[in-house]
């Protein structure tokens, strides 16, 4: 390949790393606080997730703010013939094979983080060459703004 079409290519590289590297550190930071179920109160705990916490991870899942949520009242309970003295002589349901346990998910959310370390650590190092390169500096602090600022804006359209 002639060297002015790897000097091309070295710089599409480089404008389009540093364009979309904010949302890279973005969604590897989020989805890795996801991983772990940070942004959610599964209901078998104490555990409320930080309003912020709660914040990113709806831009991640559903590329908007979360809403505020109404509360409605629980459905009414289904109304039962049985009586509650029949409830408890009622025969409990056969049960099956006990099914087996399923491997544990710890290994893959272990790799999912460190993942996600990665990516932001590549991001901010390409990040770091970018604009300490003298020759690219302006124009990549300009793609660098446009990077962040694109994403922002495009989220309150």
């Amino acid at each position: 390949m002639p060297p002015s079409t790897m000097r091309l290519l070295r710089q599409i590289h480089t404008y389009l790393g540093v364009f979309f590297a904010p949302a890279i550190i973005f969604f590897a930071f989020t989805g890795a606080l996801q991983t772990f179920s940070l942004h959610e109160n599964k209901g078998d705990g104490p555990y409320q997730p930080p309003a912020w916490i709660v914040t990113l991870a709806s831009v991640h899942k559903d590329q908007q703010l979360p809403r505020p949520k109404h509360r409605r009242p629980p459905p009414p309970a289904p109304k039962s013939d049985v009586k509650p003295d029949q409830a408890a002589k009622a025969e409990p349901a056969p049960q099956g094979p006990a099914p087996k346990p399923r491997p544990s998910p710890l290994p893959l959310k272990i790799f999912t983080l460190l993942l996600s370390i990665g990516l932001i650590t590549t991001a901010l190092v390409g990040l770091y060459i970018a604009l300490t390169n003298t020759a690219l500096q302006k124009t990549a602090a300009i793609v660098l703004a446009a990077g962040i600022l694109a994403p922002l804006i495009l989220l309150f359209v």
